[in-house]
């Protein structure tokens, strides 16, 4: 074909102009999160905010507490080593219960009890979390809707991570948080009953357990341990047609309780009733922890008990502290997958993996 024919020849494909393809970066993601690693508060400000009460500044800083960002966990240690010399002068408070117990609406009819007395109370919900997603509901603040309106209330919903024991150290620095910002009660809400319960009861100065009547033996295996830690046991939904299975529970549990160990506190435990609906018997459960705080406080075990549990706080830092150093080591990381490939093949036992895992941590000290 001469040239002539090939310049008059029409072709029916079109060939369009590419399209420019887009970065792998999100530029206004990335900038979003640039400005909101800019908006980070120094730990002077952070602290100057929380002794003022600001709550917007309490939660970002209890935020950094529950952040895994070595920046965050920098900042939010330095927060609480300021705030420390500020907390402590308030009464701790530990709810557990079965789920569907009522614990959110016995902790509102209880705190808009507290708020109306001009107590200003903290509400630490540590709310279910997926094992696999690590996602949560975080829904206390709906169910609590009164409460969460309350000027003398704050309510801080925490995921547990999907561990239960694994509550225990972000809750405590939580609650070191709070007191500092002016709250003198603080309710700590467990996610059931379990594992929590005991890392609960470690950090709290009275631990109130409730019930249900009429729910029947099979949540007595359940429930055998923790009410050898309850400090009290409070049978919830007391009114209309379950006023009498509450008052033969109520009779029952209170002469159970008499054939338990005696506390090391020297408290006997007790048994009331009340409904979270009907406001019936709340005001009582206040006057039972001011009795408790009160006997305490008088026979010593009170502060014993504050300092044991800021010895199981010094422990926990350094146990996650070695954790975490010890799971850092480039070292550990590459040896960590050559045995996780021989326990796989069964080459090895789990026993000498953790032995050559240890050894080879020692030899860089």
């Amino acid at each position: 074909m001469d040239s002539s024919a090939d310049k008059s020849f029409k072709s029916a494909l079109k060939v369009n102009e590419g399209i420019e393809q887009p970065p792998s970066i999100n530029a206004g993601a990335a900038r979003h999160f640039s400005k909101a690693g800019r908006s980070l508060l120094s730990a002077d400000q952070y602290v100057d905010g929380i002794v003022n009460g600001n709550r917007t500044i309490l939660s970002q800083a209890i935020t950094l507490v529950e952040s895994a960002l070595p920046l965050h966990q920098e900042i939010a240690q330095t927060i609480i080593s300021r705030c420390l010399p500020l907390s402590g002068n308030s009464v701790r408070i530990g709810i557990t219960g079965v789920p569907g117990v009522g614990k959110s609406t016995f902790i509102e009819a209880f705190g808009k009890h507290l708020t109306s007395q001009g107590r200003k109370i903290a509400v630490l919900a540590i709310d279910p979390s997926s094992s696999r997603s690590r996602g949560s509901i975080l829904g206390d603040k709906t169910r609590m809707e009164e409460l969460s309106t309350d000027n003398n209330a704050f309510i801080r919903p925490s995921p547990s991570a999907g561990s239960l024991g694994g509550v225990a150290r972000k809750t405590r620095e939580t609650i070191v948080l709070c007191e500092a910002a002016g709250f003198n009660t603080i309710l700590v809400e467990t996610v059931g009953v379990g594992q929590s319960e005991i890392a609960v009861h470690s950090m709290v100065d009275f631990f109130l357990l409730l019930m249900l009547g009429g729910a029947g033996d099979e949540l007595q295996g359940i429930k055998r341990g923790i009410m050898e830690m309850a400090d009290a046991v409070v049978i919830n939904k007391a009114d209309g047609d379950n006023l009498k299975r509450v008052n033969v529970a109520m009779a029952e549990l209170r002469s159970a309780l008499h054939y338990f160990p005696p506390t090391e506190s020297g408290w006997q435990p007790v048994c009331e009733a009340c409904s979270s609906v009907t406001k019936a018997g709340i005001p009582r459960v206040d006057e039972l922890i001011n009795e408790y705080v009160s006997f305490t406080k008088n026979n010593g075990y009170f502060a014993r008990r504050r300092l044991q549990q800021s010895k199981q706080i010094m422990t926990g830092v350094i146990d996650q502290a070695l954790h975490d150093h010890f799971y850092h080591q480039p070292d550990i990381k590459k040896l960590i997958t050559k045995v996780e490939a021989e326990l796989h093949h069964e080459k090895i036992s789990a026993y000498v993996a953790a032995q050559m895992l240890l050894e080879k941590y020692f030899e860089n000290k």
